[in-house]
């Protein structure tokens, strides 16, 4: 099945810090993309997977589960981890899910987490009918694209997979009991408006983590997919300051020299 036009994975051979990015339930690359772009122009080795049964047609989410999802940014953890010398792993809405379950369960091989928009929990009360209603009515209307900015679009599916939803949320809650194993630096960014994964899901993880180096930022302009939205520049760039914070000097100095010669060039410099 042909992926769809701007889902296609990405990645990028930088230097000896890497990062791994993982896409929400329904989504794609897509959402995630400037900010891999971001990363690999200052140097960094990047992978932003495109999860099984996205990026393509909802029957073919049908097919997946969490197992699935979580298997894809599990081997491409390994693979970075074999090339890198330091391991970070970013994640919006359910990619910040799979974020977590990474860190909880290979510890000190990530050096650290950035989340934004994490989601905790399927709410409200079809979650409670997703056992049953899944084997009767096939999907329900999609998740994708909650943007504040003007013409911010998201490439994603318009219907949610209700076997896919079930999953999603066996998986988040068995991820709630690992969260007390997750003890990596933290930086949590979230929209306190947002449409699809309320704020009461970030304060119940950073009251769960046993991280001790932890920071929350707001993100005031901007809905779920903040990634694509007016507040998309500062989660690149506090992203970036996180891991020049926690990442060995020498690992980062060639991503500057790098930078500092394309910024050069395009001014004439």
């Amino acid at each position: 099945m042909p992926v769809l036009p701007g889902a296609e994975p990405f990645r990028h051979e930088g230097g000896e810090v890497g990062v791994l990015l993982c896409h929400g339930f329904t989504g794609s690359p897509q959402s995630l993309r400037p900010w891999a772009d971001y990363l690999a122009e200052r140097g960094l080795t990047v992978a932003l997977p495109l999860l099984p049964g996205h990026g393509t047609r909802w029957e073919d989410m049908q097919l997946t589960g969490w197992q699935d999802w979580y298997a894809e940014v599990d081997r491409e953890l390994r693979a970075l981890r074999g090339r890198c010398s330091r391991v970070f792993v970013f994640g919006l809405s359910m990619g910040g899910a799979l974020t977590l379950r990474l860190a909880a369960r290979h510890g000190e091989a990530i050096s650290g987490t950035v989340l934004v928009n994490p989601a905790n929990k399927v709410h409200g009360l079809s979650a409670y009918a997703l056992p049953v209603a899944r084997h009767l009515v096939r999907t329900t209307k999609g998740l994708t694209s909650d943007i504040a900015k003007e013409g911010g679009f998201e490439v994603g599916y318009d219907r949610v997979p209700l076997h896919a939803a079930h999953s999603l949320r066996n998986f988040l809650r068995l991820l709630d009991g690992e969260l007390p194993q997750v003890t990596q630096p933290l930086l949590l960014l979230h929209s306190p408006q947002d449409h699809v994964v309320p704020p009461a899901d970030s304060a119940r993880i950073l009251s769960r983590v046993s991280s001790t180096d932890v920071t929350e930022i707001l993100l005031e302009q901007s809905y779920h997919v903040a990634t694509l939205d007016h507040d998309a520049d500062r989660i690149f760039e506090e992203s970036y300051a996180f891991i020049g914070r926690l990442a060995p000097a020498a690992g980062m100095d060639s991503g500057r020299e790098e930078l500092g010669q394309q910024e050069g060039t395009a001014t004439g410099g």
